[in-house]
């Protein structure tokens, strides 16, 4: 039997693994874009690898039909993960916070450790080929690149990703082919990725960055809200908390609603209790300048702005501000609108949303249900995981019983 696999990332790597060692008479050829195998794993986690992660539900995944990974990261769960990274010499570092990374602390370690093993397997690895197609002829699947036709493939494993980090050579040309053959798919966007606001100082208060309560609006409704850092930069937010909501906000913002977030800057403080420090804060000192009263409580970066926004004067001192004008500072600090207008885009996002149609592929087997003898896995499906190391156990899981499947006869 001979298989072809598309996309030498996390799912293509384990899969191809998993075939070949379960049947070591198939002939594989693993196909890559770039030079070598795992470009994606190596850039995540900023070099560093958030591998997986220990507490893995349906919860933490975003798609059209979020129950399709239910099997997936059950099959193949982290005990299960854990048992194949020692299979492979990969020992891993177990955080408090569930995150997995190899006990290496690098990246490199372990494509290192997948490409031996793929060595050691004798698995083909045909590396700086762009796929441009497949073809399906006489029940046997012709991998077409930009130079050459390779023929004769039993079985074909589309696992090239989506559009992610283009930089990466990362494209949406396995979910073109998908499209080809006779799948449909939804709407591609970035997920993971900072998010552009419509306010005019972003330039003064970049690199601000506080811990803060983010809600989010989708055309005036409140949709979600996640606690976590808030970093101000000079196009508008990112920071981890706006990492994770933006999984909720960019399509929407795709579809062009209206999307609005709310920062609170003082999430472990109700409105009363930020009310009161402020006044206490006038009232102590009353002939000092509000401006530098505020910088006590709130970046030196902010509270010049905090004071433009509320249309109050910066020379004004403490006693001379009034009772409506310190409620608005307080909305402010708790309560601090921003318009959301565009995202830093593919090229600086952790993952890809949207992806071929998860109700056309067998949750158990990842075979196409459009055309026999075709397999997805990865990102290429409209399957994306919340950050902290889901989108990686996606990858291995899927492309684990992917692996299983293709070495069947």
């Amino acid at each position: 039997m001979k298989i072809a696999i598309v996309g030498a990332g996390a799912a293509g790597i384990i899969a191809a693994i998993t075939a070949k060692r379960l049947d070591k008479n198939i002939d594989i050829d693993l196909f890559d874009i770039n030079n070598a195998i795992g470009k994606k794993i190596l850039a995540s986690g900023n070099g560093r690898c958030n591998i997986s992660n220990t507490d893995v539900t349906e919860a933490n995944f975003i798609g059209e039909n979020p129950n399709f990974v239910s099997h997936a990261i059950k099959e193949f769960d982290f005990k299960a993960f854990e048992k194949f990274c020692k299979s492979i010499g990969l020992l891993l570092d177990i955080k408090e916070t569930n995150k997995v990374y190899p006990l290496s602390n690098e990246a490199k370690s372990v494509v290192t450790l997948l490409e031996n093993t793929i060595n050691s397997l004798g698995i083909n690895l045909i590396l700086e080929t762009k796929v441009i197609d497949i073809k399906k002829e006489n029940n046997k699947f012709i991998v077409v690149s930009e130079g050459k036709e390779f023929k004769d493939y039993d079985k074909v494993l589309i696992s090239s990703g989506l559009q992610a980090a283009p930089q990466l050579n990362a494209t949406e040309d396995g979910m073109t082919i998908a499209e080809k053959l006779g799948h449909s798919s939804n709407l591609t966007y970035p997920s993971l990725v900072g998010l552009h606001t419509d306010f005019e100082h972003n330039n003064r208060i970049q690199g601000v960055k506080k811990e803060s309560l983010v809600t989010l609006y989708i055309d005036g409704q409140k949709e979600n809200e996640i606690l976590g850092d808030v970093l101000f930069t000079k196009y508008g937010v990112s920071g981890f908390a706006i990492l994770d909501i933006s999984q909720y906000a960019v399509y929407p913002l795709s579809l062009y609603q209206d999307v609005q977030i709310s920062i609170n800057l003082f999430p472990t403080k109700n409105r009363n209790e930020v009310l009161g420090m402020i006044e206490s804060l006038f009232k102590t000192l009353p002939n000092e300048k509000a401006l530098a009263l505020l910088t006590g409580i709130i970046s030196n970066k902010l509270a010049p702005i905090l004071l433009d926004v509320c249309k109050i004067d910066k020379e004004i001192k403490a006693k001379d501000i009034n009772a409506k004008q310190i409620r608005g500072i307080v909305n402010i600090l708790i309560n601090w609108r921003f318009k959301i207008t565009d995202t830093q885009g593919f090229k600086h996002a952790e993952a890809s949303g949207g992806g071929v149609r998860t109700d056309e592929v067998d949750s158990n087997t990842f075979e196409s249900k459009k055309c026999k003898g075709l397999f997805l896995a990865g990102e290429v499906l409209d399957v994306v995981g919340n950050r902290g190391g889901y989108n990686l156990q996606f990858a291995w899981a899927s492309g684990f019983l992917a692996g299983k499947s293709l070495s069947k006869k």
